[in-house]
């Protein structure tokens, strides 16, 4: 269960938007992820895919954003959310869910400006972190991007198949979400570049890359 200490208190949020939806659609999130874990082993990047699914399902049904009424442009476009009563036009009110399982990188198939909330997660088969949880969602982080903090990744995609489609990814991550954690486990550290559990004497402090690229 995300405990209500490992919420922040001082993040900016997207307007209306609680800290304690965010804690619920957490639990909502584990839990229905943890019986889809063997997607993640037979393709991680389809996995985080589902983990911001997941993320803007719940958000749906436990906060005051709303999933775009449009499926066919919502799949493709931002945004995944949009606060009840305004339109989509407006960035202000608008929210991208992302899951990874990366400690910093932000990546998208667009460049759009406006609140992005990134379920950052690790599976854990063993369960030891939590009984009954093979997925947790360690941290949480909510920013609100400007067009110009995006950089293009051309495609390393090549005749023979295989690679990477074209994406954006936000220039010096790490930095950028500096002071945007919402939530964060505290039993949970990252080294080198990998989130790991904290050790018994809970000493050991987070390594942050200066860059994520």
């Amino acid at each position: 269960m995300a405990r209500t200490k490992d919420i922040a208190s001082n993040v900016p949020l997207p307007p209306g938007l609680q800290p304690s939806a965010i804690r619920r659609a957490i639990d909502y999130m584990e839990k229905e992820l943890s019986g889809l874990v063997e997607i993640y082993y037979e393709q991680a990047n389809v996995f985080s895919a589902i983990v911001g699914i997941f993320g803007t399902r719940a958000l749906n049904e436990f906060s005051n954003y709303e999933k775009h009424r449009h499926s066919d442009t919502a799949q493709q476009r931002f945004p995944d959310l949009c606060r009840k009563g305004f339109k989509t036009n407006n960035p202000r009110h608008c929210l991208e869910s992302k899951g990874s399982k990366r400690p910093w990188a932000i990546q998208s198939h667009y460049d759009h400006p406006g609140w992005y909330i990134i379920w950052r997660y690790l599976v854990d088969k063993t369960q030891s972190f939590e009984a009954g949880k093979s997925v947790i969602v360690w941290r949480v982080d909510v920013v609100f991007l400007e067009k110009s903090d995006w950089k293009y990744e051309k495609s390393s995609a090549g005749e023979g198949g295989g690679g990477r489609t074209h994406t954006f990814a936000v220039r010096d991550a790490a930095k950028k979400l500096k002071g945007a954690a919402i939530y964060k486990r505290t039993d949970v550290i990252v080294r080198d570049g990998k989130p790991i559990p904290r050790n018994g004497h809970g000493t050991e402090a987070e390594n942050s890359p200066a860059s994520s690229d």
